[in-house]
């Protein structure tokens, strides 16, 4: 059966997964943070998933792989704040963080492979 919405990707799912607990340890974050780096992350972590359902729509292959390619950018992105938290010994579960964004990094990584292997075919 045909994909017919984005919240039907595993890796939209994943994503917004993933965002949502980015909210929710960022809470554990000081507070004088509240416009940097919590803003920041969580900005970062929304736009996965965004980039990803916008992709989902796009008929244009060159098209949709430029958004899987701002989704990982965003991952990255994403990547560096937790390892800043960590460095900072901020009270956030890093080890979960970093594997959640792991995977969801690895499934979008899949994803634009897959958009890039059928645009040359």
């Amino acid at each position: 059966m045909a994909v017919q919405s984005f919240e039907q990707l595993e890796v939209w799912q994943k994503a917004h997964a993933l965002a949502i607990e980015v909210y929710k340890q960022s809470q554990k974050l000081p507070e004088e943070e509240e416009f940097g780096l919590i803003l920041q992350m969580r900005q970062a972590a929304m736009r996965v998933p965004a980039y990803i359902a916008n992709g989902f729509k796009r008929r244009q292959m060159k098209s949709k792989l430029r958004m899987y390619n701002k989704a990982q950018a965003s991952l990255e992105e994403l990547r560096y704040y937790f390892l800043l938290c960590r460095d900072l010994k901020f009270e956030v579960n890093f080890e979960e963080l970093a594997y959640q964004g792991d995977q969801a990094a690895r499934m979008v990584n899949g994803l634009v492979r897959s958009i890039a292997i059928r645009q040359r075919d």
